[in-house]
């Protein structure tokens, strides 16, 4: 930290930087995070303790504090007023790009919304990662983030995501790893493929593919390979193809998209055509991200 006085920090402008940090090897800390984590005033991070390990890797004083989602409401006011008194603060998670299923929205959003400047340290991203390395198409992919810890709710979610025509990534946990596979089981086209990437960038990164069956049989079969932390990416659902409607029906489809969502326009037009509401719900669905 500089050794500036009073007057001069008060003269600066405060700046939020969103640091990325290493998900497993700390190879990749990038120069840039170890830089601005040296010479901001503060560092708001997930868990002291464990990001304490890492300052003391890369000989990093700057102060700590806490900033999770058990705090994460009454904490923001608190940095945002030490912003506006021309402090820099950096916020990092645990691992990986804060916000990217990790706290840190409420923090940026109310720094927006105050004018105050807000920089972006890029550097790890289990999700990115794991999508470089999956053998899947990347051109277009969904991001879920963690799925519903109870099977109804996941069955239920997965069913959606499952329509959808891009890579679908999600991330899970060691305890219901097998779980979630299980439920792809029943619910996926065997012919579409899956990905499991596990403790990437760890001693033991494991980055699998094949269809839900092949994969299940693999988790079960060796438990070790249930440990850590996944990253489940799943094929994209065939797109629906335009040329299998009249031109008009998909005319009505593109004005009630305009207007409402997915699952509205194609009940609606549904009933206005007469045409399949599954079939017009996945053209919808389709043409609405594309």
């Amino acid at each position: 930290m500089s050794s500036e006085s009073v007057e001069q920090r008060a003269e600066r402008q405060g700046v939020l930087y969103v640091v990325a940090t290493p998900i497993g090897n700390m190879e990749d800390m990038t120069p840039r995070a170890v830089k601005v984590l040296q010479s901001v005033d503060l560092i708001a991070a997930e868990d002291t303790r464990h990001s304490g390990q890492l300052l003391k890797h890369f000989v990093i004083r700057t102060p700590l504090v806490s900033y999770h989602d058990h705090n994460e409401y009454a904490r923001t006011q608190q940095l945002i007023d030490k912003l506006q008194q021309g402090q820099q603060v950096a916020l990092i998670s645990d691992a990986g790009t804060p916000l990217v299923s990790d706290p840190g929205y409420q923090l940026v959003k109310a720094a927006q919304d105050q004018s105050i400047k807000v920089v972006p340290v890029p550097g790890v991203s289990a999700m990115i990662a794991a999508l470089s390395a999956a053998g899947l198409p990347s051109d277009r992919f969904w991001f879920e983030g963690f799925l519903p810890y109870k099977q109804q709710a996941r069955q239920q979610r997965l069913e959606e995501l499952l329509k959808y025509p891009a890579t679908v990534v999600c991330y899970e946990s060691c305890h219901r790893i097998v779980a979630c596979v299980e439920d792809l089981v029943t619910l996926i086209d065997h012919h579409r493929q899956i990905t499991i990437a596990r403790e990437i960038t760890k001693t033991f990164e494991t980055i699998k593919k094949g269809n839900c069956t092949e994969l299940l049989a693999w988790l079960k079969a060796d438990p070790n390979q249930q440990r850590g932390e996944f990253v489940v990416l799943i094929e994209g659902g065939a797109k629906a193809k335009s040329e299998e409607l009249p031109e008009d029906v998909i005319k009505v489809l593109d004005i009630l998209l305009a207007e409402l969502s997915v699952k509205q326009a194609s009940q609606l037009a549904a009933k206005i055509t007469g045409y399949k509401k599954k079939q017009l719900y996945e053209l919808a669905l389709a043409r609405k991200q594309g």
